[in-house]
């Protein structure tokens, strides 16, 4: 803007930039966290490897089998095959959290990513069925993560709105109606 290759105004945006830096959730020692940065605790991290194979070098155990959690007999023995992705990672989310103590929103749990992706429509009705804070939270992480989330009132206030609008529309759509056959 000081250069004249943008239109605006230079104190404004910085007075925008300030908010939004205030606003920033992540911080460390009132700086925002930034890459590269010494962060506090632990930084640690967890790799799960699967074999594909069983440890007699016979049985493939691939996630994506058919027959996944089934049972057989091997050596006389049941014996679980297969490999239960689902279980496994909803097993794995609730261990975190209750270790961590970490309030999971239904956005970010495994459920509700895999609902979003084969079953939008039931996914948002559950987001507007969560309680108040937890479905404002919701949209905030929606918003964040980039997914564009349909117009939908949290609130009588804003359901009264859209329906008055709704309304709206309709009325002026009767009457260009109206008009057009000479009314």
């Amino acid at each position: 803007m000081e250069r004249g290759e943008s239109v605006g105004n230079v104190k404004e945006l910085e007075k925008r930039i300030a908010e939004q830096t205030r606003l920033a959730p992540h911080k460390q020692n009132g700086q925002l966290v930034a890459a590269g940065m010494q962060k506090e605790g632990p930084q640690t991290h967890i790799h799960i490897i699967v074999s594909r194979r069983d440890v007699t070098n016979t049985y493939t155990l691939s996630p994506m089998a058919k027959h996944k959690a089934s049972e057989v007999e091997l050596n006389g023995k049941t014996v679980k095959r297969g490999f239960d992705r689902d279980s496994f990672y909803q097993s794995a989310e609730k261990t975190f959290d209750k270790t961590t103590g970490f309030k999971r929103n239904y956005v970010e749990s495994y459920v509700g990513s895999k609902a979003h992706a084969k079953e939008p429509g039931k996914f948002f009705a559950k987001v507007m069925g969560l309680p108040t804070k937890e479905k404002d939270m919701a949209f905030k992480l929606l918003k964040t993560m980039g997914v564009k989330a349909p117009s939908m009132p949290t609130n009588k206030v804003q359901m009264a709105a859209k329906i008055i609008k709704a309304l709206g529309r309709g009325i002026d759509k009767a009457r260009g109606t109206g008009e057009d056959m000479g009314y």
